[in-house]
């Protein structure tokens, strides 16, 4: 199964592509991700929890970064086992481009493959599947770097109930710069 997408992140091109290197942004973004850990240098090992249909089950796997070229594109490629739910494999090929007003144009084709009881769920349920995992990966990757829509902050209240300012959630690149 094969896709691609887009998004325009409202941050500079080398934040971005810190996030794509950092575990906690990854964690945060993956769906279900209860573990994550290694480095981007020698790749990472990684516990998720998903439902796909009918079948819900814990892949323990790794992933891995390859196909570098500073600042500008690099592969995902992620590979993990569910026992006897079967297989998960893929690759999404990340680009990087300047965008206007200093965002950035993050370019995304994944390509997915699954095996055992997963593959028996049929095409269009596995497919699906994989379309919402890629699309809200890329998703929670925007939010991280953003930090929460200017709609979800606007309703929020602006004092609690003790009439102390609630603390602003902050997007990645803002809690890195303070």
């Amino acid at each position: 199964m094969q896709m691609s997408d887009e998004r325009q992140i409202a941050a500079p091109r080398p934040v971005v592509w810190a996030a794509l290197f950092d575990p906690e942004v990854l964690k945060a973004c993956v769906p279900g991700c209860q573990e994550l850990s290694g480095s981007a240098a020698e790749g990472y090992e990684a516990t998720v929890v998903q439902k796909v249909g009918p079948v819900k089950a814990t892949f323990k796997g790794t992933v891995t970064m390859s196909d570098v070229v500073e600042g500008e594109s690099c592969t995902l490629s992620g590979e993990g086992k569910g026992g006897a739910a079967g297989f998960a494999k893929g690759d999404a090929r990340v680009h990087l481009s300047d965008g206007p007003d200093g965002s950035t144009l993050l370019r995304y084709e994944v390509d997915a493959k699954v095996g055992g009881k997963l593959a028996q769920l049929g095409s269009r349920i596995v497919d699906g599947f994989a379309r919402r995992m890629a699309g809200e990966f890329f998703t929670r990757f925007q939010a991280e770097i953003e930090g929460p829509a200017e709609a979800e902050t606007a309703e929020a209240p602006e004092a609690s109930s003790d009439d102390q300012p609630t603390p602003e959630k902050k997007g990645w690149f803002k809690r890195v710069l303070g």
